[in-house]
């Protein structure tokens, strides 16, 4: 028998180890020591101490983004976390043709998020379809500003992403429907139950833990939204610049050969501050509802 060597098993993880240290560990290490600097991209820079930091606290324009990412996650949480539910539910049926429904939910999912931006980028346009059928209606004299409008464009990106998600968390809460025992929903229908007291009482206790771990996706997704917001602004982030994300702004610091890394890297360790709130708040929530 082949004495087996106590170092097989890390030659097996080995080049996983390497991809994980290259692509992941190291550059959030390089992100927070950049952080404390005024590095450049053609130059290291030099140690600021909390400067970057300082500097956060006077950005008119980061507070803007901060403003658009937490409207952005606060429309998303409620619509994402409990329409795909419920579609999830009306789709479980075996009904024929529920396959059709099925996929047709679930196609935009598998669509490239920037060749469906620019899709809805056209159809919201001044000359959209929106717009031409709103006016060939009569409902409105001058095109909606749904791309130039501050608000308008921030709403815009906010249904794009809705739209976008629905059959993503779908299939999350199929596969969590299927642990809901049967015989509880007979049993409340006995009971008098009709649908919607068996889907509140029933169905919603029993996917609550899913519904948790969707609500924390929703919520990170929505603090780092940059493709819708980047494409139907084509990149200049709104009138004035202040339909910006927070990863639009760290993007737009750190592009170019005079981009601010330094301060580009502060502004990922803001972001990422803020992304664990919500999660430590779903998580407390949680519990007491447990």
């Amino acid at each position: 028998m082949t004495h087996r060597r106590w170092f097989t098993p890390w030659l097996l993880v080995a080049p996983a180890a390497v991809w994980l240290f290259v692509f992941n560990v190291w550059p959030s290490i390089n992100t927070v020591v950049l952080a404390f600097t005024n590095a450049k991209p053609l130059g290291g820079g030099r140690f600021t101490g909390l400067d970057n930091f300082a500097r956060v606290l006077d950005d008119d324009q980061l507070a803007d983004a901060l403003l658009n990412s937490v409207v952005f996650m606060l429309v998303c949480l409620p619509l994402l976390t409990m329409l795909p539910l419920l579609i999830a539910v009306l789709v479980e049926k075996k009904l024929p043709g529920i396959m059709f429904f099925r996929t047709a939910f679930y196609t935009p999912v598998v669509a490239s998020a920037v060749v469906v931006a620019l899709i809805w980028g056209w159809v919201l346009d001044d000359r959209g379809l929106v717009n031409g059928f709103a006016q060939w209606l009569g409902v409105v004299t001058e095109p909606v500003p749904f791309l130039t409008d501050r608000w308008l464009l921030l709403f815009s990106a906010i249904s794009l992403t809705v739209w976008k998600g629905l059959g993503y968390y779908m299939i999350i809460y199929l596969s969590a429907l299927g642990n809901v025992r049967r015989e509880l929903h007979e049993a409340a229908a006995v009971d008098g139950a009709g649908a919607a007291r068996r889907f509140w009482s029933v169905t919603v206790p029993g996917v609550r833990n899913t519904m948790l771990l969707v609500s924390v996706l929703v919520s990170v997704s929505a603090l780092r939204v940059f493709s819708e917001l980047y494409v139907l602004s084509n990149g200049t982030g709104g009138p004035g610049g202040r339909d910006m994300s927070v990863v639009m702004l760290i993007q737009l610091y750190s592009r170019g050969f005079t981009g601010h890394l330094g301060y580009a890297s502060a502004l990922s360790i803001v972001l990422l501050l803020i992304t664990i709130g919500p999660m430590l708040l779903l998580l407390r929530l949680n519990r007491k509802a447990a």
